[in-house]
């Protein structure tokens, strides 16, 4: 848990901050995908699978279920946020998430039904390095602490 100053101010841990910031970004990323001009091929935003041709930054393939897991991720790196642990718990299990669903983008091919988040190249870059990032943030941030939940 955060600890607090003699004004009342909370101290987050590093790993806290961490978690804030990824989660914010999680946040950041599926608004910006329901935001036309933001996300190319707006029109053509469906609520999942390959047929969804919206492009976030004109780069990556985006549906409503894309957009609303970034949701949900950012809430949840929020949320866990509140303890070390939680903190800690976020990035290592979310990035272990992110690189199960890198190997998936890989396997997958991008016109099948498997496809339905969807997922692009530039999709499975960016979830590589998320998973390789988030996973590394939690183990260095709390090497030689113990965390609490």
């Amino acid at each position: 848990m955060a600890t607090h100053t003699s004004t009342g101010t909370a101290v987050r841990t590093n790993v806290q901050k961490a978690s804030m910031a990824v989660g914010a970004v999680f946040l950041l990323v599926g608004v910006l995908g329901f935001v036309p001009g933001i996300t190319g091929n707006f029109e053509q935003l469906h609520f999942a699978g390959a047929h969804s041709e919206a492009m976030l930054l004109g780069l990556f393939q985006v549906s409503v279920l894309h957009n609303a897991v970034h949701l949900l991720f950012g809430v949840a790196g929020l949320a866990l946020a509140k303890t070390a642990g939680g903190a800690r718990s976020f990035l290592l299990y979310g990035g272990v998430i992110y690189l199960v669903l890198f190997v998936y983008g890989l396997v997958v091919p991008q016109d099948s039904a498997g496809n339905f988040v969807p997922l692009n190249l530039f999709d499975n870059i960016l979830h590589l390095l998320l998973g390789i990032g988030m996973v590394a943030l939690a183990l260095v941030l709390t090497k030689g602490h113990k965390a609490h939940a």
